[in-house]
């Protein structure tokens, strides 16, 4: 077992749910305990370490809120894949740039790029007038090939048609438009909580319903232009976001 030998330390004032969540936490980042395993029960946590339920379910419900572990009622507790921090609500970046960072080998595959006329909607998103060329890119991206978030992206056609000759499975959108002297200032998002479609599953090898971060994003030029207007579906089980506040 991979928690034979191992000991909570009662002499120090460090919490014993603490030590136990952070002993857990090892054993799952070595090796010892590797996806799809499943934990000792609570029972036999709380008598291998000598420690109350209590201790042991607060040490686990963190790992769990923390995406290292997950609960199936009447099976157990099980080890999953933790989470992705993603930082895609406070900093502009594109998405290679944000998984290198973080040690993860992204992925893009085009499923569709072509040049569409404006309707209602991209009239309002993009502040275009109706029947402006506009063109459409839809994307699915990976993180460690795995399939994380579907993004469907709307560019003013006449701000940079050069997008149409760029090879957009290596290049990343926002160094095309720096290389065309398109500077974004800001950007604004919007996210809210949905449940995946039939055809977001199959993209995102999901099941239909399951659930979906969905956000909305507008970047402006200096000149407050609209330059794009994104639409992404990010994955539940596999990611979370990050929003820091400064006072």
């Amino acid at each position: 077992m991979a928690l034979e030998n191992k000991e909570l330390n009662k002499k120090v004032p460090v919490p014993l749910y603490y030590q136990l969540k952070q002993l857990l936490l090892e054993e799952i980042q070595s090796g010892n305990f590797r996806e799809n395993d499943c934990l000792p029960t609570e029972i036999e946590l709380s008598a291998m370490f000598s420690i109350s339920r209590p201790t042991v379910r607060q040490a686990i419900n963190e790992l769990v809120n923390e995406g290292y572990l997950s609960r199936l009622k009447g099976k157990g507790t099980f080890v999953t894949k933790p989470k992705i921090n993603q930082e895609f609500v406070h900093i502009i970046e594109n998405f290679n740039e944000g998984m290198l960072r973080k040690g993860i080998k992204p992925k893009t595959t085009v499923l569709d790029l072509k040049v569409t006329e404006a309707d209602e909607e991209l009239v309002q998103a993009l502040e275009v007038e109706p029947g402006d060329k506009v063109i459409e890119l839809l994307r699915l991206r990976y993180a460690n090939d795995e399939p994380i978030v579907l993004v469907n992206t709307f560019i003013p056609y006449r701000l940079c048609p050069e997008l149409l000759e760029v090879n957009l499975k290596e290049v990343s959108i926002y160094a095309t438009f720096e290389k065309n002297n398109l500077f974004i200032k800001r950007v604004r998002r919007i996210f809210e909580a949905q449940r995946a479609t039939k055809t977001d599953a199959q993209f995102l090898e999901i099941k239909e319903g399951d659930p979906l971060l969905y956000f909305e994003t507008k970047a402006f030029l200096p000149n407050s232009t609209v330059i794009e207007f994104s639409k992404l579906k990010y994955r539940g089980d596999r990611n979370k976001f990050v929003v820091e506040l400064e006072k």
